[in-house]
């Protein structure tokens, strides 16, 4: 998947995967996945989606600030 975000182009296919986090199991419409990016200039973000009762019911990219991505890391 690929987004612009601020004129910056973040693309799951050129990104390099840090770390997944998946809650409950495939076809429960509550279930999402979380992955964490990193693009070849530095920048982090994840790549989300989840069944329709989820906090991610379509499929998205959502930057994430390099102060987070820690945090992020520990809650997962």
């Amino acid at each position: 998947m690929k987004k612009i975000i601020c004129k910056r182009e973040y693309d799951t296919e050129t990104a390099t995967m840090i770390q997944k986090y998946t809650y409950s199991c495939f076809g429960d419409p509550a279930g999402y996945e979380e992955i964490l990016f990193q693009t070849p200039g530095g920048l982090y973000f994840l790549y989300v989606c989840g069944g329709e009762d989820s906090p991610y019911p379509k499929e998205d990219i959502l930057r994430l600030a390099k102060a987070k991505v820690e945090e992020w890391k520990q809650a997962h």
